[in-house]
């Protein structure tokens, strides 16, 4: 009989902390994290004769995944053939390095610019910066560089993380999708990118972009196992999710059911081509309430 109502009274704690803690959560995505959506001018510069402008979802570029449109024009200029876009990190004691990027643009005909990506690994800061440097063809090749302020993350759905595989290759995982996720099956969008070490010495010219080269990684597996962490959840998971697998525009698609709002880990396990393992740990399945849910080495913590 006291361990029947040992266990009532723990479960009665359990139930108004999670009832706490939902309330919490559900209060902060409806004050902190807005839905991005719509490109909106980020900066505008002039290269010689051409007009430079670029364009992100809300305006902003943030730390994570960020997919950008670059117009560039010139009244009574040759028209712009071929772009390409190298952000490079300078400052404070860190040497000068870059982050995943699409460097060749993808001139979008209908709508008059080229688009890409950039996946920053850092904010801006007091004591370094980002620049772009931006390389374009019309009657000759021209270069221009451009700093442009990078803000911490402030969607907790969208973050990203950097680890070394068994390979002994850097990667960095980001999400991209959802931003605001519902109590639901939610398709689930990463990108998967992997630094290109140099096989050569830099050119004179800086920056040389053989230096600074990420690929896009096709073909591997991301094993998905989320689970509730905090010590009232009792690190549970929830059912019907699907690993994300490559799709054709070389990003990660998966599915995420989310059963209730508040603090989840996205537990990851990353194997490539032939199924070894890169990167991840397998999570308990055990119901551990009152204590922090363990989680792999590979995992993003997200909240909404």
């Amino acid at each position: 009989m006291e361990k029947i109502i040992l266990f009532l009274t723990v479960l009665c704690c359990a139930l108004t902390s999670c009832t706490k803690e939902k309330t919490d959560y559900e209060a902060e995505i409806d004050t902190i994290v807005p839905e991005r959506s719509g490109f909106k001018e980020v900066t505008q510069f002039q290269s010689g004769a051409y007009t430079i402008r670029i364009d992100a979802l809300g305006g902003n570029l943030y730390k994570g995944y960020n997919k950008v449109h670059v117009k560039i024009s010139g009244q009574g200029q040759a028209p712009v053939s071929a772009a390409t876009l190298l952000p490079i990190r300078n400052g404070g004691t860190a040497q000068a390095h870059s982050c995943p990027h699409s460097y060749q643009l993808t001139y979008n005909a209908g709508q008059g610019y080229f688009e890409g990506y950039m996946v920053f690994t850092e904010a801006s800061d007091p004591l370094s910066r980002w620049d772009l440097h931006i390389g374009y063809t019309a009657d000759q090749s021209y270069r221009v560089v451009q700093q442009v302020p990078v803000q911490e993350q402030d969607n907790k759905n969208l973050g990203m993380t950097s680890f070394t595989g068994r390979d002994g290759a850097q990667y960095i995982l980001a999400l991209i999708a959802p931003q605001k996720p519902k109590v639901a099956e939610n398709e689930l969008v990463a990108g998967l990118y992997r630094f290109d070490t140099p096989t050569a010495g830099a050119t004179a010219l800086f920056p040389d972009p053989a230096q600074f080269s990420y690929s896009e990684v096709q073909g591997y597996t991301i094993l998905l196992d989320p689970r509730m962490p905090e010590p009232s959840m009792g690190n549970h998971s929830s059912p019907n999710n699907k690993d994300l697998l490559h799709g054709t525009d070389n990003l990660y698609h998966g599915v995420v059911n989310y059963t209730m709002t508040g603090n989840w880990t996205l537990n990851f396990i990353l194997h490539n081509q032939q199924g070894d393992l890169v990167r991840g740990t397998v999570v308990p399945d055990d119901f551990t309430p009152g204590v922090v849910g363990v989680k792999s080495e590979l995992h993003i913590d997200i909240l909404f």
